[in-house]
């Protein structure tokens, strides 16, 4: 059943790329990602796909990982004796509260962002996502991976996520999808099921411009890299579709490309911000 498992996660992926790709970049050509769709559902058992369509109508997600035997959408802590089940893989299994199937992911990169205290004044926008210790004015690296690199070693440095060679792998395997740079000179490279905290964002700045898309021509800029605990997956789309609206309009993207610290970056995606992110 191990083939079948992988065979939903990976058509998930896709279907969720392609909804991403809407979301960043409206009007952008699908006609590639509806193809590999098509044909991954195509290998899917009849009853498999049935179930798998029908809880898609319900949620964003259909299959999600058990980690720390807990599943990742709703948050139940599963029976050990179906955890044990959901790793051997010999036939799909749903947990008991939310109906979703269950799949055991090897171990990757955790989100160990810690929580606010209840002193802290409460966060608006933006703020909810990332922080000025996040912010990187001048990224080092020429090439894609060298700034993904740079990004998933900020997260990690500054106590965002535990490992950062694992969230870097997973951002690489990512992009092997499908490019995750859009239109005017950004990108919002992901690692979706990062569990453990919130989502999160770190934004870099190329300043000369780096090739994201080793299919397109472009050069990008601006890159968010986030982390995304499978709970948040919906929402993230939401937040990417308001990024990307904001980071249409060229006063928004000077801002931040004249930026020349953490604090002024974090300054200038605050106002740009602030009304279409609440």
């Amino acid at each position: 059943m191990q083939p079948t498992i992988n065979l939903l996660v990976q058509l998930q992926e896709l279907i969720i790329a392609r909804a991403q790709q809407e979301a960043g970049m409206p009007g952008a050509q699908l006609g590639p990602l509806d193809d590999s769709i098509h044909a991954l559902t195509q290998e899917l058992p009849a009853d498999i796909n049935q179930q798998f369509t029908r809880l898609l109508q319900k949620s964003p997600l259909a299959i999600v990982p058990v980690v720390n035997g807990v599943c990742t959408a709703c948050g139940m802590t599963l029976p050990v004796s179906l955890v044990h089940l959901v790793h051997a893989a010999e036939q799909i299994y749903q947990c008991p509260s939310c109906a979703r199937l269950l799949f055991h992911r090897a171990s990757g990169a955790r989100n160990i962002r810690k929580s606010p205290r209840r002193s802290d004044p409460p966060k608006v926008g933006v703020e909810r996502f990332s922080a000025s210790s996040l912010m990187i004015p001048a990224l080092q690296g020429t090439k894609r991976d060298d700034v993904l690199a740079e990004l998933c070693q900020k997260l990690d440095d500054e106590g965002f996520v535990d490992d950062a060679d694992k969230l870097l792998e997973a951002a690489l395997q990512r992009e092997t999808i499908i490019s995750t740079a859009v239109e005017n000179g950004l990108a919002f490279p992901h690692v979706r099921c990062v569990e453990g905290g919130a989502l999160t964002f770190a934004l870099g700045i190329a300043p000369k411009g780096i090739k994201f898309d080793p299919a397109g021509e472009a050069t990008t800029r601006i890159i968010f890299l986030m982390v995304i605990p499978t709970a948040a997956s919906a929402f993230y789309l939401k937040l990417l579709s308001g990024l990307a609206q904001v980071f249409q309009k060229p006063e928004n993207r000077e801002k931040l490309l004249e930026a020349d610290t953490p604090a002024k970056m974090w300054r200038a995606l605050l106002k740009a911000t602030r009304v279409a992110i609440q």
